[in-house]
């Protein structure tokens, strides 16, 4: 792990800090969540919901969990024993990973991808085995068919995906997710799929709808599914997260969950179950209120020269710094909080060949619409 510096997160947003600029790098709302769940919060921490919960997390919450992906995917779940509870989906990840893995095991992931993935391989003593996205006609990303087949191989164990995908936005479709499906069945390999961004796949997708690699025949059985709320309802500091999947493969994960954060989150726990079951209009408002704001972005993007990419998902538009006289993202972002007054995270941090990212660079949407209009106009000088 030595390799293992400070998080992009944390570099860029100390100087977001530092220099007081409009902080677009990294993926946090500025607003609450809905009402509903925050008084459930309150609630529970008044009577008494403060101590260590159940390991695997508290019923009325993996009831929560199961019932809500059933509403949503059709997918079933048994809350006793297919449901865990982690500390946000980072932990889920993490275990898993580590839980599934042995010393030298391979894991194919799409790159570029969010830091903790790599290291979660590495912590394993896994290797990477990254397939590159790359923007195809009409900017959106997609993969080589035959560079996703080449990377499986006699030790490849798990199958590390994240659709709808950060930092592209892409939102992969039932054929690709067919593809990967195949070949984790051909090869008898696990799926790891984090879904994190589940309910932010906008009307303009190539395939406006997200499917869980799950949901194909023959996945449920060998993937692990993991989300968060989070990112669905404004509260990425609460760290509430969960992996489902069949009873053997949770197991496995719970075994070294429970050596991590062995519990996390107890008033917070009630909150999340009363949130997810709040009712299709809380989604579809959420989700055309994110649309609307990444519109917002990328018009303000457009106009301060940047190549915009298209987003099809969750909280980040990446643009194309070529148009502006820009060559290396990673400078181009050190210096815009004190040139421009603003903040961006450069996308070759989330490769392994950092050239493959070299002039691009990623924005956050999840912003009140004055913050976003304030960092349109910083950016257009």
């Amino acid at each position: 792990m030595r390799h293992f510096g400070t998080t992009i997160f944390a570099e860029m947003s100390a100087l977001a800090v530092r220099t007081g600029a409009v902080n677009l790098g990294q993926g946090f709302p500025d607003n609450d969540g809905p009402p509903e769940m925050l008084e459930a919060a309150a609630e529970a921490l008044r009577t008494g919901h403060n101590q260590y919960p159940p390991g695997p997390g508290i019923p009325a919450l993996r009831a929560a969990i199961a019932g809500h992906q059933r509403r949503f995917w059709s997918l079933e779940y048994d809350p006793d024993g297919e449901v865990l509870v982690t500390a946000g989906a980072t932990e889920a990840v993490a275990a898993a990973i580590l839980g599934l893995c042995e010393a030298g095991d391979e894991v194919v992931c799409f790159e570029p991808y969010y830091d903790s993935y790599a290291a979660s391989i590495a912590l394993a003593g896994a290797v990477r085995r990254p397939v590159t996205l790359q923007p195809a006609d009409g900017g959106r990303y997609s993969f080589d068919p035959d560079e996703l087949r080449a990377a499986f191989g006699p030790r490849t164990r798990v199958v590390l995906l994240n659709s709808p995908h950060n930092p592209t936005g892409k939102v992969f479709t039932r054929a690709e997710l067919t593809q990967i499906a195949e070949l984790c069945q051909e090869h008898g390999v696990y799926a790891v799929t984090d879904e994190v961004y589940e309910h932010l796949v906008y009307s303009d997708a190539a395939e406006p709808v997200h499917i869980p690699l799950a949901s194909l025949p023959g996945m449920r059985e060998r993937t692990v599914r993991i989300s968060s709320a989070g990112k669905t309802f404004s509260c990425t500091g609460w760290k509430i997260g969960w992996a489902s999947g069949p009873a053997e493969l949770i197991t496995a994960v719970t075994r070294v969950k429970q050596f991590l954060t062995y519990v996390n989150g107890a008033p917070f726990q009630p909150a999340v179950a009363v949130a997810l079951g709040l009712p299709d209009s809380y989604y579809d408002g959420f989700r055309g209120g994110l649309e609307a704001r990444r519109d917002q972005l990328v018009a303000g993007l457009t106009d301060a020269g940047f190549g915009v990419l298209p987003s099809e998902g969750t909280y980040f538009v990446t643009a194309d710094i070529t148009p502006l006289g820009g060559t290396d993202g990673m400078e181009f972002c050190r210096s815009l909080p004190e040139r421009s007054g603003v903040v961006a995270v450069p996308t070759e941090v989330f490769y392994d060949d950092p050239r493959a990212g070299k002039r691009l660079v990623r924005f956050a949407f999840c912003k009140r619409p004055d913050v976003i209009d304030e960092a349109a106009r910083r950016l257009r000088g």
